[in-house]
């Protein structure tokens, strides 16, 4: 054969050259194993919240754990400047590496010795040398209508199907990338002899992905995506090829294997969904244990939708498989259909103020990861703002209803209080009714304030910057209201600045006399303060 092809030493010529001049039995296998493709299955981690980590402490509710969706290596974290480490993540600096084995192939003549002895011996003999040194020989073992060779089938390891799938997807860029490179440098003659070869080691390679789909697990369905977008890729390598009838055949093949992994992915999806939407007194029961807390199936999803936006962005910036259509429109619909999710669940939640706190924690995970705000600022978005300001009207605007309204009364009718003997008025709380009024507002008003305090003091904000935005925003809508009371009650501020300097025994003396007084304690704008900066468990 002349040409470029004629330059790869014969099939028996091969294993006698030079060592020196030639790479060793097995040498791009070894290559092509070091090279990491796929996202590697692996035990529950903690997930990081801030300066804590923690478990779900609500799983249990529901009796068992989401079998389709796991955590990677690395948990999500609140600041925006982490990153997932997944393979995906570096699917541009893998598909390089992988090239350039492909490239070292046909630059040291043994693509083209490939190609030679195919055209001119044994298909299957020609092949299986081939394969082996892909590191996949395995795969000429698998036809379409049996599925994995009962010695592939080990079916008590996961692990085991996931290693199938890492040297599958490797192989499967390196002919693709060596095909692509032989065509740019053989003569036209020997074009349709690269466009068999290509068109035969691409068949056997596609079989697999039938086989292996029936052997996938729930829970492995960010493999399905790993396949999707390798297999993508190798499509998109052959797009530009399309200069025989072989090289349509391989688009053709692919087409349909990329529709198979699409009918894969959304089934699972969808069994994902049935699980998920399962009783729903068990998430009643999380959203109450978790006070508040991000829910674990959130945790889970957007986990997986953070995968899902990194295979896209890689695909994205990589030339040869530019198109992430499929991949965007999935990630808009799991993001919508966790926004719809959270709604509906929590609307088991007889607590309104525990509704909107946990609608503010998942939402601000969901929307902070996926939708930042116009400007590259990552602040709160109208869907958090809105549950942020229904959990203060909810929560605080009952508290503050008891002074509020009796800001705007006339304070010119209140008798003097006159001169104080032990830091409180000589009238005590006997003076007016407008007085006594207006002490009864305050009692009513620091009773609600401490029972709130005490019932969501150990509810649960894990993002620092939320709880923080959250914290003043409590402390600015409370105090801004009850400091404006006791400027218009300068009476009733004497008795709350005072109560702190009396002596114990006069001011207990005090306090027997006007039970009133009890609930004027801790009751100054700054203790207040204080204890709205302790709000919230981190």
């Amino acid at each position: 054969m002349a040409g470029r092809l004629a330059l790869a030493p014969e099939l028996g010529e091969w294993d006698n050259r030079d060592p020196a001049q030639s790479p060793p039995r097995n040498f791009y296998r070894d290559l092509i194993r070091n090279v990491g493709v796929a996202r590697r299955r692996c035990n529950r981690q903690p997930v990081h919240t801030g300066s804590t980590s923690t478990y779900s402490s609500y799983s249990s509710a529901s009796g068992a754990s989401n079998p389709y969706f796991y955590q990677p290596n690395n948990s999500y974290c609140s600041s925006r400047s982490s990153s997932h480490s997944g393979a995906i993540a570096d699917f541009g600096a893998h598909d390089h590496e992988l090239t350039k084995i492909a490239r070292r192939m046909v630059s040291d003549g043994y693509a083209q010795r490939m190609v030679t002895a195919f055209s001119g011996g044994p298909d299957c003999a020609c092949l299986e040398t081939w394969f082996m040194e892909l590191d996949v020989h395995w795969v000429l073992q698998l036809h379409e209508e049996h599925g994995l060779p009962p010695d592939l089938q080990d079916k008590t390891s996961a692990a085991s199907h996931q290693e199938l799938i890492e040297r599958w997807i490797r192989a499967l860029t390196v002919i693709a990338a060596s095909i692509v490179e032989l065509v740019l440098i053989v003569t036209v003659d020997e074009m349709p002899a690269v466009a068999r070869f290509g068109k035969a080691s691409m068949a056997k390679m596609l079989v697999f992905v039938g086989a292996i789909i029936p052997a996938i697990e729930a829970d492995m369905i960010g493999t399905l995506v790993d396949m999707y977008v390798w297999v993508s890729s190798a499509s998109y390598r052959f797009t530009p090829l399309l200069i025989s009838r072989e090289a349509q055949t391989i688009l053709d093949e692919i087409g349909r294997s990329l529709s198979r992994l699409r009918e894969a992915i959304s089934s699972t999806t969808e069994a994902a969904r049935t699980f998920i939407e399962d009783e729903d007194s068990n998430w009643a029961i999380a959203i109450q244990r978790g006070r508040g807390e991000v829910h674990e199936c959130t945790r889970l999803m957007v986990d997986f939708i953070r995968y899902l936006v990194n295979a896209e962005g890689s695909m994205r910036n990589t030339a040869h498989s530019h198109d992430t259509t499929y991949l965007r429109g999935l990630i808009h619909d799991y993001v919508h259909y966790l926004k719809d999710l959270l709604l509906r669940k929590s609307d088991l939640c007889l607590d309104l103020s525990l509704r909107y706190l946990f609608l503010l924690n998942n939402f601000y995970l969901v929307t902070n990861r996926f939708e930042p705000l116009p400007g590259g600022h990552w602040g709160l978005t109208p869907e958090c703002k809105k549950f942020m300001d229904s959990y203060l009207d909810v929560s605080w605007g009952h508290v503050l209803s008891h002074v509020q309204k009796k800001v705007f009364v006339d304070t010119a009718l209140d008798v003097s209080c006159g001169p104080v003997l032990f830091g409180i008025p000589r009238k005590g709380l006997h003076g007016s009714g407008q007085h006594r009024k207006n002490t009864s507002s305050l009692a009513k008003f620091n009773s609600a304030f401490h029972q709130m305090y005490q019932a969501q003091k150990f509810w649960k904000v894990p993002f620092p910057r939320l709880r923080h935005v959250l914290r003043e925003s409590i402390t600015e809508k409370v105090i801004s209201v009850y400091g404006y009371y006791l400027e218009k009650h300068p009476d009733l501020e004497k008795h709350i600045s005072c109560h702190r300097v009396i002596s114990a025994p006069s001011y207990w003396y005090f306090m027997k006399k006007n039970r009133e007084l009890e609930n004027l304690i801790s009751s100054s704008p700054d203790v207040l303060k204080e204890m709205l900066a302790e709000l919230f468990e981190r």
